[in-house]
């Protein structure tokens, strides 16, 4: 079944087809109007590669450290980016708590980074990660720049604050992995790939942090971010794309959780929020069937599929190939849940219903 949505396209952790449902609500009247203004606000262009400096001899110089470098900025309500430093490193806790919440947000996808996949920071080599907080008036959306976590406060009826949700906090700054491992494209196949390797970081940041296993674990990015007026549970279910939420004003979950579904639309930058539901289920599938802690096995699969040489242009079927080279390495029945992952949502072929003639 083919399905088209219309309307802006931004690349925050809300879709901009969910905003500009919202926008049109008689409901959620003051919600409309935030995301009239969020669609109209966008967000900044998305900035180039992560940079090193030169010294004087011409050698690559990154400064590598074992512990996160955390710098919180407040943009007052505007959306003059960076803002005015409120909370560095080594500073305590400050009185406002979105501020510690995104200090910890970050800390927490740093710690995740570092022992899953001995990646020190986003570009594996010691970056300092940089957050803005109440950035816009009702802004609700919480963005990656290219350079620093941005979050939107929300607008009170229907969204919260975004620094409450760990799950946002990794997915966002999993872009930053993504933007420094392969420059996978936004749009089309590629973007829901980089989509959904996003919400495996948020995800796996989640789950670390609480140290839950794969069978414990909710599977929803954003869980929380709604206020109790939505019906709904977050913004998107990996284990179960298309259920997150089914409100009657802002409607039902658009995700496909099969490529018999897969939506084609010039929208949403070729559907990369909507598409990524189907690698996002393999990956879960591929989670809860090897058990477990998911980082230990299926997301050292993923990760070392990303950080492979994956193409910038890589498909679903192309990155499927990259973990099922990965997950050799890990042995027969980690190989096994991948490839079961893959088929079950329509990616790869079971060989064994083959017919012959």
């Amino acid at each position: 079944m083919t399905k088209t949505f219309h309307g802006p396209v931004h690349q925050g952790i809300v879709p901009a087809y969910l905003l500009a449902k919202l926008a049109q609500s008689e409901r959620y009247t003051t919600a409309a109007d935030a995301a009239r203004q969020t669609l109209i606000a966008g967000r900044p262009p998305f900035r180039s590669r992560l940079e090193f400096s030169v010294d004087e001899s011409g050698e690559l110089v990154a400064e590598v450290t074992a512990a996160p470098d955390r710098t919180i900025s407040d943009a007052q309500g505007t959306e003059n980016l960076p803002g005015t430093v409120v909370r560095r490193e080594d500073d305590p806790p400050v009185a406002d708590e979105t501020v510690n919440q995104a200090f910890d947000g970050l800390g927490a996808t740093f710690d995740m980074l570092l022992e899953a996949f001995e990646r020190n920071s986003l570009d594996g080599a010691g970056a300092g990660l940089n957050a803005t907080v109440h950035y816009g008036q009702m802004y609700d959306n919480a963005f990656w720049d290219g350079a620093r976590m941005v979050f939107g406060d929300g607008d009170g009826e229907v969204f919260r604050g975004f620094t409450g949700s760990i799950s946002v906090i990794g997915h966002e700054l999993g872009h930053g992995v993504i933007q420094s491992a392969s420059g996978l494209e936004y749009q089309g196949q590629p973007g829901a790939l980089n989509e959904s390797l996003a919400d495996v970081f948020g995800a796996l940041t989640e789950q670390h942090l609480l140290g839950q296993t794969a069978d414990q674990a909710s599977w929803l990015v954003g869980e929380g971010i709604f206020t109790d007026a939505v019906q709904g549970r977050a913004l998107r279910d990996m284990l179960n794309p298309g259920t997150a939420y089914d409100d009657d004003e802002l409607g039902k979950d658009p995700q496909p959780a099969h490529m018999r579904d897969f939506v084609t639309t010039v929208e949403d930058n070729g559907g990369v929020h909507i598409n990524s539901g189907i690698p996002n289920r393999a990956f879960a599938l591929t989670a809860t069937a090897l058990g477990g802690h998911a980082w230990e096995e299926a997301g050292t699969v993923w990760y070392r599929a990303l950080t492979g040489g994956l193409s910038t242009t890589a498909t679903f079927t192309q990155f499927a190939d990259a973990t099922l080279v990965a997950a050799r390495e890990l042995g027969d029945n980690v190989e096994e849940a991948v490839r079961n992952g893959w088929i079950a949502v329509g990616v790869i072929e079971d060989a064994t219903s083959r017919t012959t003639g």
